[in-house]
């Protein structure tokens, strides 16, 4: 098996809880799957929203299925700024202290105290693939870019290990600019 992994680029997006969804697209409502995603069970659904920060807001933002105990808004640090939140990285999941917004969809908004963050880039890996790269969960490590014009090495990149993952680097839209990313592009944990 080669040592490199795919690297998708995660798009602005957000998940939300039953009780979330439910005030944004009415009582009952259910997320529709639009395109299932690599990581096993997670999908893109049809579902869109608003994300609205003090300075102006962000429109079509796609909800990520299925439904989570904790709503959380993933966004570029671009985003965040043009928006006027000061959203920190953090790793999925890390919501505690972090920025708020206000969701708007059809039929109601929701207004979050925390939940707004920029993901930590990271990599999902499976314990075998963990093993055959070297790595265990929650190291840090960083990963070669061998794109056409921009090659690069980022860190601070965390690998995450579960049976149920997917091996796949998920980047944020200003890293996969930066490193001209493309469907296909590939990466390599390297020691510096």
């Amino acid at each position: 098996m080669a040592k490199n992994f795919i690297v998708e680029t995660s798009a602005r997006h957000l998940h939300v809880t039953q009780e979330h969804l439910e005030i944004l697209f009415g009582k009952g409502a259910e997320l529709t799957r639009k395109k299932e995603l690599s990581q096993p069970g997670q999908f893109a659904s049809g579902e869109r929203v608003e994300i609205k920060g003090p300075k102006k807001s962000l429109a079509g933002v796609s909800i990520l299925g299925p439904v989570r105990p904790v709503t959380q808004v993933e966004i570029s640090a671009t985003d965040a700024r043009s928006i006027g939140i000061n959203a920190p990285i953090r790793e999925s999941g890390d919501v505690a202290g972090s920025a708020g917004c206000v969701i708007v969809g059809p039929c109601g908004e929701v207004e979050i105290s925390e939940g707004v963050i920029v993901a930590k880039r990271h990599i999902h890996l499976t314990p075998a693939d963990a093993k055959e790269l070297g790595v265990s969960d929650k190291d840090i490590v960083y990963v070669k870019f061998d794109t056409e014009g921009r090659k690069a090495v980022l860190g601070d990149v965390v690998c995450r290990v579960h049976e149920n993952f997917s091996r796949a680097m998920h980047i944020d839209t200003d890293e996969a600019n930066a490193v001209s990313s493309t469907n296909g592009t590939t990466g390599e944990i390297v020691k510096l």
